[in-house]
């Protein structure tokens, strides 16, 4: 049943080497010195099983920092074929100079590093899909998508995301931490975790949704239901 493949897909894979990649383990410590947040290191192994075990021919990935997920995946797709495009998508053009060192350290891996915002780049793609004219900004459609994005532009990440997933691809994010304390209605928080509420609701109808907890995070998944 399409309902059961995301559980599948979210499963350890315990053929993978459990130890961090050394350029990731690096790239750990370099965070902690700029401090820096990261996802857990169970969180970041399981999303490089997960896309293992779609052997995705695409993958986008926003938010990705200096890289330390991307040097999980740079890692497991070093050496492989089956890769075709693999963009990494992220804000600031500081980052995007950090990110070009990375992936030359793995120049069989077929990376593009795009300087941008999920919701910018996704209405440049619109409007290429007019004019064809020139290159596309990022990808028209992707196998696995990889979205990391502060609790205030999360849920708006996403929805500009999800119409690239083809039909068999999956998109992954980790469930951000509620607002605690005493908060007004117009928190900046509160009003971003109620968007998120409200993604998770809306899209229940149009994806199949799976949650994998793990220690030091969730992951949540997004499969089209058609």
């Amino acid at each position: 049943m399409r309902e059961e493949v995301l559980a599948a897909v979210l499963a350890a894979d315990k053929e993978l080497s459990r130890d961090e990649p050394e350029v990731a383990a690096n790239i750990g410590k370099q965070l902690e010195h700029m401090g820096l947040t990261t996802w857990s290191i169970s969180v970041r192994r399981r999303i490089r099983d997960s896309i293992a075990r779609l052997e995705p021919k695409n993958v986008i990935q926003t938010g990705s920092g200096i890289g330390h997920l991307s040097a999980w995946l740079l890692d497991y797709f070093e050496g492989r074929d089956e890769l075709e495009n693999y963009q990494i998508i992220e804000e600031g053009n500081r980052f995007a100079v950090i990110l070009t060192r990375l992936c030359q350290r793995y120049e069989s891996v077929p990376t593009k590093i795009v300087v941008g915002t999920p919701p910018l780049l996704t209405s440049e793609l619109k409007a290429w899909k007019i004019s064809r004219t020139g290159d596309s900004p990022i990808l028209e459609t992707a196998d696995a998508i990889i979205v990391d994005a502060p609790l205030e532009k999360l849920a708006d990440d996403i929805s500009c995301m999800l119409p690239l997933l083809n039909k068999n691809g999956v998109l992954f994010t980790t469930e951000p931490d509620p607002p605690v304390g005493d908060r007004d209605d117009d928190d900046v928080e509160v009003l971003a975790f109620n968007r998120w509420m409200d993604l998770i609701r809306d899209t229940n109808s149009t994806h199949h949704l799976a949650f994998a907890p793990l220690f030091g995070g969730t992951i949540v998944a997004w499969l089209p239901r058609d």
